[in-house]
């Protein structure tokens, strides 16, 4: 088996046409076929069903993925890791992102990090909360960022930072009305939230504060970004909900920031280790994340209508 034949492997399945793997791959089709049919071979199952229609894995195939995204992961960052280290670096830190990151907060930290410890490389990487978990177990990454607590056995959490959930309205929308929102109204108009495949702490959350109202919501769009969701509530195509300090850092016009008439929960961002004792970079790591806070003062959204600034504070 060549590392070639792994990535072979990985196109056809993400793509699930062999069509297109190839041209992903920039080979012809005719080689890619014949690496398979060799991997299935030597590992004597079959890796994909195909007919004149369709291509999709059998369960080995899929079971082989894990495997595949695994070592071909960890092949890139001990590659990687050599270019740090002959540039320098004597020590890395892998950082996995889910949800999102609160603005300002990254800046911040990386800007501590590169103050104090400049010869350690610290490397990010985004993936849903799902990926962050498994990755963690498999030691592809050694620290990560995600907006819950509900990650199973063996991983340790650490509340980082908190932001107000509010919510995010067109300008001139009938809801400006209030100061602060009442859940039933809200609930009156379509809603465009975060995809809970690609934010699923994020999504959990705004979802526990939607059941508290005996109506189901609207969903006018699923979107991947706060960055998408600000554009579609500045063009008026829906309210959304999200964190206060997102709001505040949108660019897009016409966006007005609104609390809830209720109390809801903020948006806490968890810090994700691996329990047991960390590694001393790690543990520096995690020092300079707990004084984000201490560092960071909340500021009011400028540009933009608004309650005064403590309504965003959690």
């Amino acid at each position: 088996m060549e590392l070639r034949h792994l990535r072979y492997f990985l196109a056809v399945a993400e793509e699930l046409r062999f069509a297109r793997a190839a041209e992903k791959l920039h080979i012809e089709q005719s080689p890619l076929s014949r690496a398979i049919k060799e991997l299935e071979e030597e590992l004597g199952v079959a890796l994909f069903v195909r007919t004149t229609r369709s291509t999709r894995l059998t369960h080995a195939g899929t079971l082989f993925l894990e495997h595949v995204r695994r070592v071909l992961a960890a092949l890139e960052q001990a590659r990687d890791s050599v270019k740090a280290a002959a540039n320098g670096f004597h020590g890395q830190l892998r950082v996995a992102l889910s949800d999102g990151i609160t603005p300002s907060r990254l800046p911040t930290l990386l800007a501590l990090c590169r103050q104090e410890e400049p010869e350690v490389e610290i490397r990010f990487f985004e993936v849903p909360l799902s990926r962050q978990i498994k990755g963690l177990h498999d030691d592809l990454y050694d620290v990560g960022f995600a907006q819950s607590d509900e990650v199973g056995d063996g991983i340790v959490t650490l509340p980082a930072w908190s932001d107000a959930l509010m919510v995010a309205v067109p300008d001139r929308h009938p809801l400006l009305a209030h100061k602060r929102i009442p859940l039933e109204e809200l609930l009156r108009y379509p809603l465009v939230l975060c995809d809970p495949q690609v934010c699923e702490g994020h999504a959990k959350h705004v979802e526990r504060v939607l059941r508290r109202a005996d109506m189901e919501p609207l969903i006018a769009e699923r979107v991947a970004t706060c960055d998408l969701m600000m554009a579609l509530v500045s063009a008026g195509f829906a309210l959304g909900l999200a964190g206060a300090a997102h709001i505040a850092a949108s660019r897009e016009p016409g966006v007005v920031a609104r609390p809830l008439a209720s109390r809801v929960p903020p948006l806490t961002t968890y810090l994700l280790r691996l329990d047991g004792n960390p590694s001393d970079e790690l543990a520096r790591f995690i020092e300079r994340v707990q004084t984000i806070e201490l560092l960071k003062t909340p500021r009011p959204i400028r540009g933009r209508r608004s309650d005064p600034p403590e309504e965003l504070m959690p």
